[in-house]
């Protein structure tokens, strides 16, 4: 059923768990994630990033396939349809698609800026239905050709974003888009609690979630972390289930070339790989 992301969270903060956002980019994707949230009994929330919802022909055609895919798997958890790095037109416009809850990236600009397209957005979101999602503190990397330099976020201008009413806070701790280069830090603990304590205890996001070791992500969890991304690890496994298929030579053998036979085991690493977050992330069962 879809739904906003607002209650999903609230409860994942207060129990303690993550609810895992995987980026979806084709309806093979769409169906892999929401059969293992239905297996594992976990809430989802479905991120589609601007490029995404271009390649699949907009964001009125992602919510149209979400909506009626939900409804033909019988899916029984709670779905979020949610716009991933919006821009401040994009988010208008998963707004107006029919999406259920909207992210706006305004951590390139100033924070007054910011604070001024944010406050904005949150009253035409909330006025929809929609929760919203903001950042402060740009995520490091390269993700759907949304750059980051990796700042860790002020405390205080978390602050002032979420007094502004957003449902969910994504601010920079060291995290990055992509893979991690060996040399990585790991994650700002001390930064995340002086965030989650300048925010009123606001659910917070951990982008850039594949790559992470499991035991920073546990432990971002129990600072205030209530979402986590996860998009690239996706890919990957995909890709190489894909690729082995290939290399097997089972696309010539009958009539394993037929896409809905090519693309079968992409799609079950990529259910796999899901249901695995879920139970790592504490949240199978909180449906």
């Amino acid at each position: 059923m879809l739904v906003n992301a607002t209650r999903m969270l609230l409860k994942a903060r207060d129990g303690h768990y993550g609810v895992p956002q995987f980026n979806i980019n084709d309806l093979e994707w769409t169906k892999s994630v929401l059969l293992a949230c239905e297996e594992m009994k976990s809430p989802v929330i479905l991120g589609v990033s601007e490029g995404a919802g271009k390649y699949m022909t907009g964001f009125k055609t992602v919510a149209a396939m979400v909506k009626a895919m939900d409804e033909s798997l019988g899916i029984t958890v709670p779905v979020a349809l949610h716009l991933d790095h919006g821009t401040y037109e994009g988010a208008k416009a998963c707004i107006a698609a029919g999406f259920t809850s909207i992210m706006f990236d305004g951590s390139h600009y100033g924070i007054d800026e910011n604070v001024a397209k944010t406050k904005e957005l949150v009253e035409m979101a909330h006025d929809h239905g929609l929760s919203i999602e903001a950042e402060v503190g740009s995520i490091g990397g390269v993700e759907d050709g949304v750059v980051g330099a990796g700042e860790i976020a002020d405390p205080a201008e978390c602050a002032k974003i979420t007094a502004l009413g957003v449902d969910f806070l994504a601010a920079g701790i060291g995290n990055i888009h992509g893979i991690y280069p060996a040399n990585w830090k790991g994650l700002d603990f001390d930064a995340l609690d002086r965030i989650h304590q300048a925010t009123n205890n606001i659910p917070l996001v951990l982008h850039g979630g594949t790559g992470i070791p499991d035991e920073m992500v546990k432990k971002a969890i129990t600072l205030g972390v209530a979402k986590v991304n996860i998009n690239t690890e996706c890919q990957l496994v995909f890709a190489e289930a894909t690729r082995k298929y290939i290399e097997a030579g089972k696309d010539q053998q009958g009539k394993g070339y037929d896409p809905r036979k090519l693309l079968a085991p992409g799609a079950e690493a990529i259910q796999k790989l899901c249901c695995e977050k879920i139970k790592m992330f504490g949240c199978d069962g909180k449906a």
